[in-house]
């Protein structure tokens, strides 16, 4: 088995992680030396999304499906009719240490992206392993130091990045200048939810889970929710919320388009919200709100699972798309979503259209020629891009966790400074006062602005005990993520 102590020696001395460096790994995996071999996949995971990436892969000239893996027999049955050649595990520590698989696919729950990623590269696999990267930022960056010590490729699945409009949003904002100045961003996710019910008595397990496998580094808590999979996204002991699920994906695109990844992490954020209205098992905020400052353009989130009032169907109003992102210029505004985008001037106009995809199958494609060339820098998300995407969630939602009682006053002192807050502020109180509830009112908390620095990968100054508690979890033996890292750029 592959757990072994890891010999500090073999280890680079200073993982420097730097944007831009040429992460060219000459030395080749065994199965896969030559640009037309054979790739052979091992699934961990076989739920919808696994499903969804196993039609991608399977397309892909050169690619077999020769892995499935899942504590669920029932999932492992269902994906096995579709694939018979595949060989079958519950534990996925043995589909990694199959020498039939060249690479893993990791569509696991959250809380296992990171272990499974790390097992997988010390073991001599390439990893493309879905959103969010990591269940807490110091994972993040361990999984990034695996893929640099072990030499290995590792695509984060925020595909919307291999969309070719992407390039053309970049031209037309950042050297064409078609709005002038960028001087604000604001992110939005408004998709409505169900809440996930609360059952008096703990959830019982199926007898065909291995639910010690499933459980993984989380917590052994009782569950008491009506579901063990899928909303396990909505419980912090395995998931990262709303934020992490769909956030990743528009803060992903603002980084990528507004910023150009030059901002890695915010320096400060302040943020709050609440799961509110449900009464469910649910731990994670349905109604979330965060300030990220970035140092040039003062950027914000805005989201929400709840209707805009009893009684109705759609997302609360709000400017923009649902789920994507505002760049608010000198000469108007930029509104970009997944496979479409628009630039509308100080008038009203729209002055130019932007139309692409998912950037589904074209992500999938790029991992594995990126497998096959062993050229990690051509990888349209590298692990280390997917791990600074994946920390703007994981600081909002340390935002919400380290939060006191919402507080009037603390929250219009940003607003001085940054009026789109003040604007967004505005929004989810007339939101959360349709459901009858006062921000104010005890439901709903509000973090202080808190110091993040980069360079020390931790919270400094002013409150940071509290938030610093958030940046790493507590691992359950033997799910233990390695400590990896030297110095971090």
């Amino acid at each position: 088995m592959i757990r072994k102590q890891i010999d500090r020696r073999t280890m680079i001395a200073s993982s420097s992680l730097a944007l831009g460096a040429a992460w060219t790994f000459p030395s080749r995996s065994t199965h896969a030396a030559q640009a037309n071999d054979e790739i052979r996949l091992g699934f961990i995971s076989c739920g919808g999304r696994a499903g969804g990436l196993m039609s991608e892969f399977k397309q892909i000239e050169g690619v077999r499906i020769t892995g499935l893996c899942d504590p669920d027999e029932e999932r492992v049955a269902s994906k096995a009719a579709q694939f018979p050649e595949a060989k079958t595990f519950t534990d996925l520590r043995q589909l990694i240490d199959d020498e039939n698989i060249d690479a893993v696919v990791i569509a696991t729950c959250n809380h296992w992206h990171c272990l499974a990623a790390i097992w997988a590269m010390e073991a001599g696999k390439d990893v493309y392993v879905e959103k969010p990267l990591s269940h807490s930022q110091w994972e993040g960056d361990q999984t990034v130091a695996a893929a640099r010590n072990y030499k290995r490729i590792c695509q984060v699945g925020t595909q919307q990045r291999s969309d070719p409009m992407q390039a053309d949003i970049k031209k037309f904002l950042h050297q064409e200048k078609g709005l002038g100045k960028i001087l604000a961003c604001r992110v939005n996710r408004f998709g409505v939810r169900a809440p996930i019910g609360k059952r008096a008595t703990p959830l019982p397990i199926n007898k065909g889970v291995a639910y010690d496998l499933w459980l993984g580094p989380a917590q052994d808590r009782p569950i008491f929710r009506d579901k063990l999979h899928y909303d396990w996204h909505w419980d912090f002991n395995t998931g990262s919320g709303e934020m992490g699920n769909w956030g990743v994906h528009v803060l992903d695109d603002a980084r990528n388009n507004v910023f150009l990844d030059k901002v890695k992490l915010p320096s400060r954020v302040m943020g709050g919200g609440g799961r509110v209205a449900w009464n469910d098992a649910g731990d994670t905020p349905n109604v979330h709100f965060c300030y990220f400052d970035t140092g040039e353009i003062p950027t914000i989130i805005g989201l929400s699972n709840m209707t805009a009032g009893p009684g109705q169907r759609n997302s609360p109003s709000h400017p923009g798309p649902g789920s994507g992102y505002i760049a608010y210029c000198e000469g108007g505004r930029f509104e970009g979503q997944r496979g479409r985008g628009r630039a509308v001037d100080n008038d009203g106009k729209e002055i130019k259209s932007f139309r692409g995809t998912s950037g589904m199958g074209i992500h999938q494609q790029n991992f594995i020629d990126a497998v096959r060339s062993r050229d990690a820098s051509t990888l349209n998300t590298d692990v280390e891009v997917g791990n600074d995407s994946t920390g703007w969630c994981n600081l909002a939602n340390i935002a919400f966790q380290a939060g006191r009682n919402y507080s009037h006053n603390e929250a219009a002192a940003l607003s001085k400074d940054v009026p789109k807050w003040g604007e967004l502020i505005g929004e989810m109180s007339k939101h959360l006062s349709a459901h009858n509830i006062d921000i104010a009112g005890g439901e709903v908390r509000l973090s202080p602005m808190m110091d993040y620095s980069n360079t020390q990968r931790k919270f400094v100054g002013d409150n940071a005990d509290k938030a610093n508690s958030f940046l790493k979890r507590e691992y359950r033996a033997p799910y233990v993520v390695p400590e990896l890292t030297g110095k971090l750029s």
